[in-house]
């Protein structure tokens, strides 16, 4: 297989989709979800099982865009999430509504009412972006001990281009970024690197073997080794995510499908992008190495 040669390819597929993603953000903002820009949630206890489109055509009164989730094993309490910051008159008004059409009771069905005011969701974000740090500085060191820097480096460029092909993903599909985005891109990055140490292991093995400056080489020879493990991996994990998403319920589903784009997108990094990447640092080093001094300027 000849990946290493045609790297120039792999990364220009992935520049196109995040540069497209992050374009069409930039432009017309990215939809962040109740836990980052704030908003309402309600829960009402309607003792029946109800259509999300019975539900919807209440709620769409005040707004088209809610989140509705039904809770418990009977799907009797619906929950319906907001980023409008409806005050204490206008929750009332939406409970009298279904009230009316249920027959309900103010103080037994209205089970909860909460607010999140903007400040929540400015921590959320910046306790995400800590813990990626963090994440990314622990798997820096733990590579670079157990290989060597540029190993190190490769994996990290596989996993920042992890995390943005996911973003690029939900800013081209409008899809709300909330809480179970930030644990499913933590998840995303664990099972990245895995992947990727499989085949940084093989290429550490190889390099005993095989000629040392013939990098390109040793790394197509180990990614064709490692690539049946690689995509059977990945296959079996992509079956329950899938899984989980056809038959979750809303909540579910918010957070199985950044674990899909996660996985294909870690799956194609340590393949396409972190080997080649590699290979790069170790070519631009030995490039550095073998430069002689000019004797005429002496």
């Amino acid at each position: 297989m000849r990946i290493i040669e045609n790297r120039k390819i792999w990364f220009s597929i992935s520049a196109l989709i995040i540069s497209l993603g992050l374009i069409l953000g930039l432009v017309r903002g990215f939809n962040r979800g109740i836990d980052f820009t704030g908003g309402s949630l309600l829960e009402i206890e309607l003792h029946q099982a109800v259509s999300v489109d019975e539900v919807r055509s209440i709620v769409n009164e005040y707004d088209t865009k809610a989140n509705i989730n039904f809770l418990g094993t009977e799907r009797s309490i619906v929950q319906i999430r907001s980023i409008i910051d409806f005050d204490n008159k206008e929750r009332v008004e939406i409970f009298n509504q279904f009230k009316e059409k249920y027959n309900l009771n103010l103080e037994e069905d209205f089970l909860r009412t909460e607010q999140f005011g903007p400040s929540v969701g400015k921590e959320i974000q910046r306790n995400a972006l800590l813990a990626m740090i963090i994440s990314a500085i622990g798997m820096l060191a733990y590579i670079t001990f157990r290989f060597e820097l540029r190993f190190g480096l490769a994996a990290i460029v596989a996993l920042i281009h992890d995390v943005l092909v996911v973003v690029a993903v939900y800013s081209i599909l409008r899809i709300p970024i909330n809480s179970p985005f930030v644990a499913a891109i933590l998840t995303i990055l664990g099972y990245s690197i895995n992947d990727t140490i499989v085949v940084f292991d093989r290429i550490r093995e190889n390099l005993k073997f095989l000629k040392k400056n013939n990098y390109a080489q040793i790394a197509n020879d180990s990614i064709t080794q490692t690539l049946t493990r690689s995509i059977n991996t990945s296959l079996t994990t992509l079956v329950t995510i899938v899984a989980l998403y056809v038959l979750g319920v809303e909540q579910v589903r918010e957070f199985a499908l950044p674990l899909i784009a996660g996985v294909l997108s870690g799956t194609y990094s340590s393949i396409f992008i972190a080997s080649p990447t590699w290979v790069l640092l170790k070519e631009m080093q030995k490039g550095k190495a073998t430069v002689q001094p000019n004797p005429e300027l002496k």
